[in-house]
């Protein structure tokens, strides 16, 4: 599997966080939080929900199952104006991302041993210190394995 490549601009995102390890993932309390209120935002740029992580330094390269990182539930807005306090803001930054088109259960995580033990080593590129993204478009479907997403990884030449 081959990504295509995309470098973006600085996006603006609004939703939900949450501190977890894969040891203590609680992904599914993050997005049960967030969905129902979801609707009140008005200044969304699309319908696409956004799965967000923001991993500490090093932490592929020390990697531990009960090291902690950020999980964020979002969607990308045209600005923070109005914005409920019920709502945590975030700037993505801009950058170089490789994008793997994945279809699948969100349960099977061999496409990421698969992207960073295999197609990562064996490209031009590492990783970049910026959250790691998945888009939840249309196509998205729950666990369900003909669900499509899109597959984020921040990424610099080496």
């Amino acid at each position: 599997m081959n990504p295509r490549f995309e470098t973006i601009l600085e996006k603006k995102l609004i939703g939900n966080k949450s501190t977890m390890s894969f040891a203590n993932y609680k992904i599914g309390e993050l997005w049960k939080i967030f969905m129902p209120k979801r609707h009140s935002i008005k200044n969304n740029l699309n319908s696409d929900l956004i799965s967000l992580t923001i991993y500490p330094p090093n932490f592929f390269t020390e990697f531990e199952p009960t090291r902690a990182f950020e999980k964020w539930a979002v969607i990308e807005v045209s600005d923070f104006e109005n914005t409920s306090t019920d709502f945590e803001k975030l700037i993505l930054p801009s950058g170089l991302y490789a994008v793997f088109n994945y279809k699948g259960s969100s349960n099977d995580n061999s496409i990421f041993k698969y992207i960073m033990q295999s197609w990562l080593p064996d490209s031009n590129y590492q990783l970049d210190n910026r959250p790691h993204f998945e888009v939840l478009g249309s196509k998205y479907k729950n666990n369900d394995p003909l669900s499509e997403e899109e597959i984020w990884i921040p990424i610099r030449e080496k």
